[in-house]
């Protein structure tokens, strides 16, 4: 797949300031924004997939509590 353009609107100082980090980097200003956004949605991706993950342990606790409190409930014991 080929390279699809995207564009957004800043202030001169932050695109001074990126461009200024960028050659530190020795990156284009491409590379560098592109770097940073991969990185930002990775963060994003991991901090989700945390929440998700938490949420679904919560319910596999509540639910394995339910189970372990109703064992025995309407069985006779021999």
């Amino acid at each position: 797949m080929g390279a699809v353009p995207l564009t957004f609107r800043t202030t001169p100082e932050f695109a001074a300031k990126t461009d200024e980090l960028a050659r530190y980097a020795r990156m284009t200003r491409s590379e560098y924004v592109r770097e940073a956004v991969e990185e930002k949605n990775e963060r994003t991706l991991a901090a989700r997939i945390a929440f998700l993950s938490r949420t679904l342990s919560a319910k596999h606790l509540e639910i394995n509590e339910e189970m372990h409190a109703s064992v025995g409930d309407g069985l006779a014991e021999r």
